[in-house]
Formats: structure tokens, C-alpha cells, sequence
């Protein structure tokens, strides 16, 4: 009972903004001599579509200014993280993402290296990456190789490196998650390591 109200309350909206328009049109109004009222009519109408338009642009500016706040708190945080790995002459993962491209089958990761210390020396090593694949009820684990066809991806930096890069795989392939390894040059330890699993 209360949607057939509400549609029936919608329809009557309807049928009045339909007949507001008719009685008030610029003919219809020298027709029945209330040129004043329609002239007063008119004014008020405009006036209500400039303010419909004013909460447009409004909830438009509230909706950017909210995703620059969260932009900015994003730097932040990284800020912090990076004062606080200032204090210790470490390495540490900022940040690692995976995600889903509109694709099929492409996903696309990211991965944010923070060197702290007063005066650290430059970072020379590798990254390896594996991927942990879901086919035909089977699960695999893949590595993923670089432009030269090598597992290893060289880092050489200081304070930061980023490292973005995308692959793809088999339509009916699910990604599982993807694990990061962090090696100093000639160490077959490693150093570091991180997975995270994909979002979209």
C-alpha cells in the first residue's frame, strides 16, 4: 500500500509540475490576462532552477574536496611512516596493492620501498614476485618474470623506490594473491617479504 501511495503521489507530483508549466507558459498566460502573475511565476521558477543547479556544483565541490582530503591524509600517513623510519637505518614496505583492471585477466600491482636512517647508503638488490594462481581447482604458484625474461626486478635507491608494474593471466584463472621478496645483492636470503591478495 505505501509504494502505491508513493506512485500515486509521484504521478500527482507529475500532473502538477505538468499543469504549473501549461498555466504559466508565456501564451497560455496573455490568454487569461495575468501577465503580472505569470511575469512573477516566471521569476520564481528561474530562480528555482539556479539554486537546483547552485546544489549540483555544491554536492559536485563537497564530493572533490572530499577526495582530496583523502588524497591528503594518504600523504600524511606516509609522511609519518617515513619521519618515524628516519629514526632507524632500515628498509620497510610503505605500501603494497594489488588490483583487478577492467580487463579480463589483467591485474595490475604496486609496490612502495622506504629506506630510513640519517645518512643510508644506497640500496642495491632485487625484487621477486610469485603469484599464487587458482585453475581448474588447482592451485599454482608462478613466478612472474621481467622485459629480460629473469625473476629478478634490480632496485637501486636511496630513500624511495616505487615499483608498478601489470600481467595477465588465462580467462579461466583466478588470482589468489601475490608475494613480494625483497634480497640485498649477492644474499639469498630474504629480507623482506609481504603478500596481499587482489581488490578491485
Amino acid at each position: 500500500m505505501y509504494k502505491i501511495g508513493k506512485q500515486s503521489e509521484n504521478a500527482s507530483d507529475d500532473m502538477v509540475e505538468e499543469k504549473i508549466a501549461h498555466l504559466f507558459d508565456p501564451g497560455t498566460c496573455r490568454q487569461t490576462k495575468k501577465q503580472k502573475l505569470c511575469t512573477q511565476i516566471g521569476d520564481l521558477m528561474q530562480q528555482l532552477q539556479i539554486s537546483n543547479t547552485a546544489n549540483e556544483n555544491l554536492a559536485e565541490q563537497v564530493k572533490s574536496l572530499a577526495n582530496e582530503n583523502d588524497h591528503f591524509k594518504e600523504k600524511q600517513v606516509f609522511f609519518q611512516h617515513l619521519i618515524a623510519s628516519n629514526t632507524q637505518n632500515v628498509l620497510s614496505i610503505y605500501q603494497f596493492s594489488l588490483k583487478e583492471t577492467q580487463t579480463p585477466g589483467k591485474y595490475r600491482y604496486a609496490l612502495t620501498l622506504i629506506q630510513g636512517g640519517e645518512r643510508p647508503n644506497d640500496f642495491n638488490g632485487n625484487l621477486r614476485f610469485q603469484v599464487k594462481l587458482m585453475q581448474n581447482s588447482q592451485s599454482k604458484i608462478i613466478p612472474l618474470t621481467n622485459k629480460n625474461a629473469t625473476q629478478d626486478f634490480p632496485v637501486n635507491f636511496k630513500f624511495l623506490h616505487r615499483h608498478e608494474e601489470s600481467f595477465k593471466v588465462p580467462a579461466d584463472t583466478s588470482v589468489e594473491n601475490l608475494q613480494v621478496q625483497i634480497y640485498k645483492n649477492d644474499d639469498n636470503k630474504a629480507i623482506l617479504t609481504e603478500t596481499v591478495q587482489p581488490t578491485l
